[in-house]
């Protein structure tokens, strides 16, 4: 079972900048769609960024322009580099590993807490 642990998380002041990483135990971020998801307090989780196995990224319009994913497929990490926070941004952030194709697989981290606030 490959675990993924994320790191990172923490509180910081509106306008800064943190960044997440998610390490994976096996050797499938290469051959998966990384994603980091982040669920607020009262609300349902959302798709914040993912990269593609080959490298194509979506990000939500929320963070277009301040977030950036990216990965090392060496360290089997993915990363979210969130620049310009806001107290909006405040939520615990999951990533996840997927992919759809054999060998099928979905796995989920267990959540980093950002908290975003003056």
């Amino acid at each position: 079972q490959v675990q993924l642990v994320e790191s990172g998380g923490g509180l910081v002041q509106p306008g800064g900048s943190l960044r997440l990483s998610c390490a994976a135990s096996g050797s499938i971020v290469s051959m998966s769609t990384m994603a980091w998801y982040r669920q607020a307090p009262g609300k349902e989780r959302e798709l914040v960024a993912g990269i593609s196995s080959r490298g194509s990224t979506t990000y939500a319009d929320s963070v277009k322009g301040r977030f950036t994913i990216s990965r090392d497929n060496a360290k089997n990490t993915a990363y979210l580099q969130m620049n310009s926070l806001r107290p909006e941004d405040t939520a615990i952030y999951y990533c996840n590993a997927a992919r759809s194709s054999i060998p099928r697989y979905d796995y989920w981290g267990q959540g980093t807490q950002v908290t975003v606030s003056s």
